[in-house]
């Protein structure tokens, strides 16, 4: 009952899941759904000696233990309960997002709750009711319905055992296990308020160092693996940056009438399919971000921005720090506590040294778990981004 009451409790402190309306049932279920989860897990030592566990099931579980203490010991992340369980949810997303934008905007329609403050995004832990509230939405608005393959309860359920692993990201390559990991222990690190850009970013900074410190240590075959597999994201991602600016230059300019701005719209959009579908085939036959495409719009697009708007400035900021993650953690905490607009500002100005610094490839115009990334679900998710998006190898539809 103690266990109840806290997540209760905590339901009423997030952002919930579930019902159209802010009332018992919309918090309810977001109790009941993060409860069931919970439920589903086991410890990760529990499932390596079920003998009904597959070979393969425990070597990825391996891995994530391994990966799980590098964390602490390298990126200096939180040694917590959080991620020594594994979860198999029977399902393909841990929650489903909603994102809303107007037809000639990319500015996401926002939500407010309490403790996840205001996101532009609502997460359902069923897809049946994630769809019902994007039906109830204003028909002017462009909406988009997505799949979130992991997100954090921001430390606050570790006494009861933790954010889990999960069946819906286990099987990722070992470079990007790693890296989902290592986002969302870092929203254990740092989380502001109304600001998700911010939080993205910064989790979005610690996956992609860490990351490429993991695989440093690795196999040869994970780093081959993973190299393929993030060559067709960078490249995804330079395409659906380039249509987002392409858009955004569209919407802003105030010469332009509306019926005008739609017509280019939907020009920018066939050169974007285009563009992909010549991209694709040199892919082998991968289709992944088939689903985003297809749907792709104004809210699916807006979203994806968060993951990677501040990514630039944060890196400029570890160097600063010595890449040493602890002082890094510091000096973001630090900004996190000032005003939003001197926060900003601080970013813009590390932004363009960090710019000068980086490679090529990633100064290419790409936009990340969703995760994700992003924050959602019943406390923060990581939408990775819209259908088949940018940051996971997703083959669902949206």
């Amino acid at each position: 009952m103690r266990k109840l009451l806290a997540l209760a409790l905590m339901a009423l402190l997030s952002a919930g899941c579930a019902s159209n309306t802010t009332g018992v049932g919309y918090y309810w279920q977001s109790v009941t759904g993060h409860l069931q989860l919970m439920r589903a897990a086991r410890p990760v030592d529990d499932w390596l000696a079920d003998d009904t566990a597959s070979p393969t099931l425990k070597q990825r579980l391996e891995s994530a233990r391994r990966i799980r203490a590098f964390a602490v010991s390298e990126l200096a992340l939180p040694d917590n309960a959080s991620y020594h369980r594994y979860a198999d949810l029977q399902r393909r997303a841990a929650v489903y997002n909603v994102v809303a934008a107007p037809a000639l905007s990319l500015k996401l329609e926002t939500w407010c709750f309490p403790v996840a403050g205001c996101v532009g995004y609502r997460g359902y832990f069923l897809e049946s009711d994630a769809r019902a509230f994007a039906n109830s939405l204003d028909p002017a608005l462009e909406v988009a319905v997505y799949p979130v393959q992991a997100y954090s309860t921001l430390g606050w359920m570790n006494w009861a055992g933790g954010d889990p692993l999960l069946n819906t990201f286990i099987t990722y390559p070992e470079g990007e296990l790693a890296r989902i990991i290592f986002h969302e222990l870092s929203h254990q690190v740092v989380y502001v308020q109304n600001d998700t850009a911010f939080n993205e970013s910064f989790a979005t900074t610690v996956e992609r160092l860490g990351g490429a410190r993991w695989l440093t240590r690795s196999t040869d075959q994970a780093r081959a693996d993973y190299a393929t597999f993030d060559n067709r994201r960078r490249a995804f991602r330079a395409l659906t940056r380039s249509t987002r600016e392409r858009l955004k230059a569209i919407f802003e300019d105030a010469e332009l009438p509306d019926d005008t701005k739609l017509q280019r719209k939907a020009a920018a959009m066939d050169d974007f399919r285009q563009r992909y579908a010549a991209l694709k085939a040199g892919w082998n036959g991968y289709a992944g971000y088939d689903p985003f495409v297809t749907r792709a719009n104004n809210a699916s697009f807006a979203a994806q921005a968060a993951y990677d708007e501040w990514v630039p400035a944060f890196e400029a900021l570890f160097e600063r720090e010595g890449r040493d993650f602890a002082r890094f953690y510091d000096a973001v905490r630090i900004l996190g506590n000032r005003p939003k607009e001197e926060r900003l500002a601080t970013l813009r100005e590390l932004a363009p040294t960090a710019l000068a610094a980086s490679d090529p490839a990633r100064r290419q115009p790409w936009p990340t778990s969703t995760s994700n990334a992003i924050t959602n679900s019943a406390w923060a998710a990581r939408a990775s981004s819209p259908g088949a998006g940018p940051n996971r190898p997703k083959t669902t539809s949206t």
